[in-house]
């Protein structure tokens, strides 16, 4: 039968775009589109709101995903997306995969997609 995928709690930086957003919606997953709330929202504020709901980070600014990850702050992890050139199709592509075969392993950690292949600091 189907591989059941894990539901998590995603929060998605604007920089990742929209089908990214939507994709993760339609899988199930509990996300909340930093667009949506507010798109000129600081680093900080976005990192205030990941921390105090418990969500995975997900973003494409590699600057941001530093910050939460040495902010010293409790959050759930980050998911740096290095897929700058991508469209949106391929960064969907990437992340479904990434869900597929790593998903336990997001939470609490930086986890960096980049030239093809995860790299998970624990």
């Amino acid at each position: 039968g189907d591989v059941q995928i894990m539901k998590l709690k995603f929060l998605v930086d604007v920089s990742v775009g929209r089908k990214t957003e939507q994709y993760l919606i339609e899988a199930g997953h509990d996300t909340v589109c930093v667009r949506e709330l507010n798109a000129r929202a600081t680093d900080e504020e976005i990192l205030e709101l990941a921390v105090l709901e418990q969500r995975i980070v997900i973003t494409m600014d590699k600057d941001f995903g530093e910050l939460v990850y040495n902010s010293g702050r409790n959050h759930k992890g980050v998911l740096l997306l290095r897929l700058e050139d991508q469209t949106g199709k391929a960064k969907v592509g990437v992340l479904s995969e990434i869900l597929k075969l790593h998903s336990e392993e997001l939470e609490g950690h930086f986890s960096v997609y980049q030239n093809g292949r995860l790299r998970i600091r624990k």
